[in-house]
């Protein structure tokens, strides 16, 4: 596991965190930084696991 896994990982839980809350106090905006941060992070964790992909190729 890499830090780009991790980090990904860890925005996803936020972001998602992020927009619950925003829907607890209905602001659409707070919703949609959420998602928003959600993708960010996938799109990190998946890179993270094509490094890791790459790495185990490697050996």
């Amino acid at each position: 596991m890499n830090t780009d896994q991790v980090k990904g990982a860890l925005k996803e839980v936020a972001g998602k965190v992020q927009e619950k809350t925003g829907e607890v106090i209905n602001s659409p905006e707070q919703q949609a930084k959420g998602a928003a941060k959600q993708v960010e992070g996938n799109v990190q964790k998946n890179y993270g696991d094509a490094k890791e992909a790459i790495k185990d190729a490697a050996k």
